[in-house]
């Protein structure tokens, strides 16, 4: 995360987000925060992480989730060159599946 997201207000909502203790208290929270495109799109972009991590291809991933293929590379370059937040959820998640 780059240095100007790092504020007391990220910091607090980051805390608030780890209250959360199931997924409706979740839709709660973010449909308060968000708007639903808001939600919608961050939604998407996590999926287009998953099936990019699942080696399906671009068009699969435009097919399934309607993304563009801009948000396709976005999320692609993320998962290459980012911070493996991503990796990190979707290892957890395949964790406990097990």
């Amino acid at each position: 995360m780059g240095k100007d997201l790092r504020t007391e207000a990220t910091d607090r909502l980051f805390d608030a987000i780890l209250t959360l203790k199931n997924r409706e208290e979740c839709y709660r929270f973010f449909e308060d925060v968000c708007t639903v495109n808001e939600l919608q799109a961050l939604s998407q972009r996590f999926e287009v992480a998953h099936m990019l991590r699942n080696s399906q291809t671009y068009m699969d991933i435009a097919e399934t989730t309607g993304a563009s293929t801009a948000t396709i590379s976005r999320v692609n370059r993320s998962l290459n060159y980012g911070h493996d937040g991503y990796d990190l959820v979707i290892g957890r998640l395949s964790e406990n599946k097990q």
